[in-house]
């Protein structure tokens, strides 16, 4: 059971008011295409590969430490699909990285104002430069990496026990609710087929938010707010049984740049 847990405790970040980011790039320059080289091949994971990453890739992932330089991207790839195969939400929170195993978890501090975030790895890169990591637009933005493209940061890869904890943690500090994000679309109609798969199974009644950038939209099915660990764990085992183990965890912080669809 414990191992069906951890391949669906899938965690990332975002969050929850109805007032819409228009502009990406108010304090960011936004990347162009040229100055961000980026490489997105579909990854092909079943369940028993994660069942095997369990016990050979955890404590090689949990020892994983480093300083180095985050850079971020954002407007040129939102809602292309990441190494995942995934769509790429560059407001959710998450992360590029060479060699971390992706889907994984990390801390990512910057070593100049001390913040501290939670990504979810889920795509390659960086690409350009000796760059560590790249991170989303709303990651960048709250570890607060200032005016310029890139900044100094320390990296530590966690498990995804560890990473729910620590995000409720840091949701705690800002008075702010954690909830379960089990699907994203680019469009609505593919929402609300999951919206009523889950409700068919007698589930947790699952809500459609949207964000949208240009003429990009997603369409992200949710579930929450998440009250506790245990809570968390038979929920995942629930949507487990009916097919659903992509999920990941999101944060009312950033769900303030997208906006509840009702269907």
């Amino acid at each position: 059971m414990n191992k069906i847990i951890l391949v669906t405790l899938i965690l990332t970040l975002f969050g929850c008011s109805t007032e819409q980011i228009k502009n990406a790039s108010n304090s960011y320059s936004s990347p162009t295409e040229s100055s961000v080289v980026r490489q997105h091949a579909t990854l092909s994971v079943n369940i028993q590969d994660e069942k095997n990453a369990e016990d050979t890739l955890l404590p090689r992932i949990s020892r994983y430490l480093k300083q180095g330089v985050a850079s971020w991207y954002g407007p040129g790839f939102h809602g292309k699909k990441t190494a995942t195969g995934e769509i790429f939400d560059m407001y959710a929170m998450t992360a590029a990285h060479k060699t971390l195993p992706i889907p994984s978890y990390a801390q990512v501090t910057n070593l100049i104002n001390h913040r501290s975030i939670i990504v979810r790895i889920n795509d390659r890169g960086p690409f350009v430069g000796n760059k560590e990591v790249d991170l989303s637009y709303a990651a960048a933005k709250n570890l607060d990496l200032g005016e310029g493209n890139s900044s100094a940061i320390e990296i530590k890869a966690i498990s995804p026990k560890q990473a729910l904890p620590k995000i409720q943690q840091l949701a705690a500090t800002q008075a702010k609710q954690v909830f379960l994000q089990v699907g994203s679309f680019g469009t609505a109609k593919k929402a609300l087929e999951l919206k009523n798969k889950i409700a068919a199974s007698n589930l947790p009644l699952a809500d459609i938010r949207s964000s949208t950038y240009k003429k990009s939209t997603l369409y992200k099915v949710q579930i929450g707010p998440i009250k506790s660990t245990v809570n968390a764990n038979e929920l995942n085992q629930q949507l487990a049984e009916i097919g659903i183990i992509d999920t990941q965890f999101v944060t009312e912080s950033n769900l303030s740049q997208s906006t509840r669809v009702t269907m």
